[in-house]
């Protein structure tokens, strides 16, 4: 928060980059908005008082009150204190409802009521499925952290989800508009970019606040987070973590809704598909086209209308029934019938190429880097290597004159194309 009062919000962790309310001003009274009562939340929770932190933005000469004084120069003081006044009050407000995390035991059942939260969100669609692997991964690089914020770069993510690299791009730029994350930081040479997790849940919270719609044209999102009533989605994330990895679930295979449906009869077996098409956000089709292969694999089992899991179907062990005359011995038997064995390998393959290219890149640039303190010379001054003692100047590969070229008094070059008798032999 220092940082931020000091220099501004430098890597955008603040910006929501959207236009929702019109106007061209829009995202930067947005994103000064979010910056003001980030400090505003936190100016309270140390003890400062109002006057006090109105003065700090509008007479200090602080970067993160150059919108509120620039607010000031143009509709007055009065404007500019009623801006900072609505911020004081919802940061009031927020903090009171807020139940502050001081230990690590605090921490961890607040993850814990998050993960309850996210498992019972319905995730709609393939950028939902996509979305809730990412927050599944998030929570346990989160867990071993023991704070929200975590550091992790998109390869390391794309390998524990199990898919590629754009694609966990484009699912950290949905959690970020639907203020699921914020990314603190954009990384350094050796390591990934800094980010928070961000729990929705509060003291106060009346309605869930759970994710958007579903996926529109084009694989995004419909916009930000929306409140809406019990879904009846109800998944085991534990599990989905251990299976969302192994090559059986990629893509092409069982996909993201395959997992869903796994970590639903997790959670809870014995359920018809009707059931399962709330607790595992997944359309009916859907929820047929999944249960028909893992029934081929003997992961799953029907009886009726009820579909039960194999007794070690999570370890990918299927048993022999009328659907499955071969059932599978593991994962990767499961993945090789389905036609994605390999896929995890192969691009953890290609991400470790990948950094060896950048570790090699990043050292030959160093070699080429001058020391620090060193001066390049102009162009214009004659190197000692590149003149005789005699003041001719020389070629410093072969040592042979060159013609046309010599040095004046002030240690400059002089190029002259005349003859020998106009002078300039003796420069």
């Amino acid at each position: 928060m220092h940082k931020l009062l000091v220099l501004g919000d430098q890597d955008d962790a603040y910006a929501a980059g959207n236009l929702q309310r019109g106007g061209k001003n829009t995202a930067a009274s947005d994103h000064a908005w979010a910056v003001t009562r980030a400090l505003a939340a936190e100016a309270v929770r140390v003890g400062w008082s109002r006057a006090s932190f109105l003065q700090v933005l509008l007479d200090g000469p602080y970067e993160a009150g150059q919108y509120a004084r620039m607010l000031q120069h143009r509709r007055g003081y009065d404007r500019a204190a009623a801006w900072l006044q609505r911020a004081w009050v919802g940061a009031q407000q927020y903090v009171q409802n807020t139940e502050p995390i001081t230990t690590r035991q605090a921490f961890h059942a607040a993850l814990a009521a998050l993960r309850a939260r996210i498992e019972r969100t319905s995730w709609k669609g393939i950028a939902g499925k996509t979305d809730l692997r990412n927050l599944i991964a998030r929570m346990d690089i989160c867990a071993q952290a023991g704070s929200w914020d975590h550091t992790v770069s998109e390869r390391d993510l794309a390998e524990r989800m199990g898919c590629s690299r754009t694609t966990v791009h484009n699912s950290n730029g949905r959690l970020q508009h639907a203020r699921l994350l914020r990314r603190l930081d954009h990384g350094s040479p050796t390591e990934g970019a800094r980010w928070m997790l961000i729990s929705p849940l509060s003291l106060t919270a009346s309605h869930p606040r759970s994710t958007p719609e579903g996926p529109q044209a084009g694989g995004a999102l419909s916009g930000p987070a929306m409140r809406q009533g019990d879904t009846g989605a109800d998944i085991d994330s534990h599990a989905a973590a251990r299976l969302m990895r192994l090559d059986a679930f990629a893509h092409h295979g069982l996909g993201g809704s395959g997992l869903t449906l796994l970590a639903a009869l997790a959670e809870r077996d014995g359920q018809s598909i009707t059931e399962l098409q709330g607790s595992a956000s997944v359309s009916r089709p859907t929820a047929y086209r999944q249960l028909n292969k893992l029934k081929n694999l003997g992961l799953v089992e029907q009886a009726g209308e009820v579909y039960t899991l194999a007794p070690a179907a999570l370890a990918g062990i299927g048993i022999r029934t009328t659907a499955s005359e071969e059932p599978g011995f593991d994962w990767v038997e499961a993945a090789s019938r389905l036609g994605t064995a390999g896929v995890g390998e192969r691009r953890r393959q290609r991400h470790a190429a990948q950094r060896a290219h950048w570790r090699r890149e990043q050292a030959r640039r160093l070699q080429r880097r001058r020391p620090a303190g060193t001066v390049a010379a102009h162009p214009a001054l004659a190197q000692a290597e590149h003149v005789r003692a005699d003041g001719v100047a020389v070629d410093p590969s072969t040592g042979e004159a060159i013609d046309g070229l010599c040095v004046g008094s002030d240690g400059r070059w002089i190029v002259h194309h005349g003859p020998a008798e106009h002078g300039w032999a003796a420069c």
